[in-house]
């Protein structure tokens, strides 16, 4: 049976835990043993007592945390103090977008650690559990943030996204047509903006046209209509991804520099490095800057602002590949196809395509 360990994650305000009451109390049912550090829950609204009444051993720090369990289950990359806490044979489940982190990808290596990244596990269609629910919550988040950052006390241009009876609405264009588009055009036709998605397949523009029952303009993804319809936006959301690795630079500084003075781009892909050449990475204390007049939101963690609900939709995802780590070790990525595309770093090696590509070396099997 195994020691899994769950500490509090340290980035800047993030709030959420990586495991649930309902996730321990299931662990427990199965024979294993759970460590959580004390607090690790407090951002979520779950006590340590409630914790200790599901089962779990209540640690009083990260070093007793990684030192007990062979299998840590996080929500962030592990960050500078937490890495040589990593020892060869343990096993890291966490959310770890690599592609944007060279130094970490190669600190991990050193640590022997088997790390195996929530954002990479896929199924064979091609879909993504564990990105999914926080990809639904970034894009519905990336619509409201924008809103309120383009209030003109928050630096913005002071526009209305719905507009009202005799004045326009907003225009909210949305590049990447996936789950957090979606989600963030969802937001904005409810807040009565104008929205255009834009994407390279025709057939998810397709899908879009029918479930919007055209209520939003789609546009193929190429930059001369990106290029011509930027200056337009007051509101632009960042939405581009391929798994695992970098996200491609589709709007370059040239075409920033187009864009109205206090209009707002939020880049949810900037936890992959970002799909906006002028973006970079920002956190919750502080969380925008301004480029050109233009107001730049760069959040890396963005569902971390609502851990209540991001805390429970991410586990209740991740719980069933928790219990088959737990239950068979190393021997769940080699059964389970989903799990193994999973796995970035196994045993000092990296064996993700897509995170070997972004940093520069060649992938190896595991």
């Amino acid at each position: 049976m195994a020691k899994v360990g769950v500490p509090k994650e340290i980035l800047d305000n993030e709030f959420r835990v990586a495991l649930t009451l309902a996730g321990a109390t299931a662990l427990v049912s199965d024979g294993h043993t759970v460590y959580v550090q004390a607090g690790a829950g407090l951002g979520s609204g779950i006590t340590d007592e409630e914790y200790k009444q599901a089962g779990a051993k209540i640690l009083p720090d990260a070093q007793s945390i990684f030192a007990e369990a062979e299998l840590i289950l996080k929500v962030k990359e592990p960050q500078a103090s937490e890495v040589p806490l990593l020892r060869k044979g343990q096993l890291l489940f966490t959310y770890l977008h690599l592609a944007a982190h060279p130094k970490l990808t190669h600190d991990l290596c050193k640590t022997g650690a088997t790390c195996i990244a929530y954002e990479t596990v896929q199924t064979e269609s091609g879909y993504l559990p564990l990105l999914t629910p926080m990809s639904e919550i970034a894009g519905r988040l990336a619509t409201q943030i924008g809103a309120n950052y383009l209030e003109r006390p928050m630096g913005g241009r002071g526009v209305l996204l719905g507009g009202v009876p005799g004045v326009e609405p907003g225009e909210v264009i949305i590049i990447g047509g996936g789950v957090v588009g979606t989600n963030a055009a969802k937001i904005a036709l409810g807040l009565g903006a104008r929205v255009t998605i834009f994407d390279r397949s025709i057939e998810r523009l397709r899908y879009l046209d029918d479930v919007f029952n055209g209520q939003l303009r789609t546009v193929f993804s190429i930059g001369h209509y990106l290029n011509n319809l930027l200056p337009t936006a007051d509101l632009v959301v960042g939405a581009v991804l391929i798994p695992g690795k970098q996200a491609p630079r589709v709007v370059t500084a040239e075409m920033v520099k187009k864009m109205k003075p206090g209009s707002v781009i939020v880049d949810v892909s900037v936890d992959q490095g970002g799909c906006i050449e002028t973006i970079k990475s920002t956190t919750h204390s502080s969380p925008t800057y301004l480029w050109e007049g233009v107001v730049h939101y760069g959040v890396a963690n963005i569902p971390g602002a609502v851990p209540w609900t991001s805390t429970r939709a991410l586990t209740n995802a991740t719980l069933p590949y928790v219990l088959k780590l737990a239950k068979f070790g190393y021997q769940a990525v080699l059964d389970d196809p989903s799990l193994n595309r999973g796995v970035n770093i196994h045993e000092g090696q990296i064996v993700h395509a897509g995170v070997a590509e972004a940093v520069g070396v060649a992938a190896v099997t595991a």
